[in-house]
């Protein structure tokens, strides 16, 4: 997938949720690739604040160099957060990694859908 495919997968995603209330939904073009930032509200006031920088790689591909996607209750307390910051080596997953509260778990990188998924499951229950 190109690079401007990518970014119109992902704000089509956004764009089509009517529970979600964007905040700020920012793409930057830098030389290489983009950089997608955005923030979004649910019903409940829990938050989501995501952060995308990919790279081009040829012609048709690109790769995610770094992600983070922080969720978040109203009240400000970490509900998950999901990124590749490589300060976590002892995760078998490294850099990848999930914070739950205090502690750090072993993750594959997520897309901004199963991230979604995920805030799905936990504000509207199993059955979504």
């Amino acid at each position: 997938m190109n690079l401007y495919s990518y970014l119109a997968r992902l704000e089509d995603t956004l764009r089509s949720r009517q529970d979600i209330e964007i905040q700020g939904l920012q793409i930057t073009l830098t030389t290489v690739g983009a950089i997608l930032r955005v923030e979004l509200r649910f019903y409940d006031g829990s938050q989501l604040s995501v952060v995308e920088e990919i790279e081009r790689v040829g012609h048709r591909e690109i790769r995610r160099v770094a992600y983070k996607f922080h969720y978040q209750r109203a009240d400000g307390t970490l509900i998950f957060r999901y990124d590749n910051a490589p300060h976590h080596p002892e995760v078998p997953t490294f850099p990848h990694h999930k914070h739950l509260g205090d502690s750090v778990v072993a993750s594959e990188g997520p897309d901004l859908s199963d991230v979604l998924r995920e805030i799905d499951s936990l504000i509207y229950g199993s059955n979504t």
